[in-house]
């Protein structure tokens, strides 16, 4: 799946408040709870399922990306979210250096094979340069939202 078709409008958070990872994975599950992609009873279990995937090695990909994701039975199609930090987030990346866009996404429990192939679409698509500086200067969610929604950069 690719970064348009799991992030609506309101997953986005174009500021981030997060000064950690641990931070911004809460901050970006609210936000899925809030725009009511995912339950506000699952809050707790949702966001336990990502850190323990995080403890195991942090998804700091490097180049100020981000890319925090589990596997949950609490979801019945993949869903996501994206948050920006202009302050960068310290993301204990692979390159040690702060993370500006952040994308968590959830894909449900067993589907093995569409969980690497989001987590490959979406690494692909933050890898382009142009592309992430276009998110970064985004004036907004919307802004955010035209630009992952441009099939040239998918």
């Amino acid at each position: 799946m690719t970064l348009s078709e799991i992030v609506q409008a309101d997953h986005i958070v174009p500021s981030l408040q997060a000064t950690n990872r641990w931070e911004a994975i809460d901050e970006l599950v609210d936000q899925l709870v809030a725009s009511g992609a995912i339950a506000a009873e699952d809050r707790e279990a949702i966001i336990d399922a990502v850190k323990k995937r995080e403890n195991s090695m942090s998804t700091g990909i490097g180049f100020g990306i981000g890319i925090p994701h589990a596997s949950t039975d609490l979801i019945d199609k993949v869903v996501g979210a994206l948050g920006r930090s202009a302050e960068g987030i310290d993301f204990e990346a692979l390159d040690n250096q702060p993370v500006n866009l952040v994308v968590l996404f959830l894909v449900p429990q067993g589907q093995f094979q569409k969980h690497l192939h989001t987590l490959a679409n979406i690494a692909k698509l933050l890898h382009n340069k142009e592309f992430c500086q276009a998110l970064e200067q985004a004036g907004d969610a919307e802004a955010i939202l035209k630009i992952i929604s441009q099939p040239a950069k998918q």
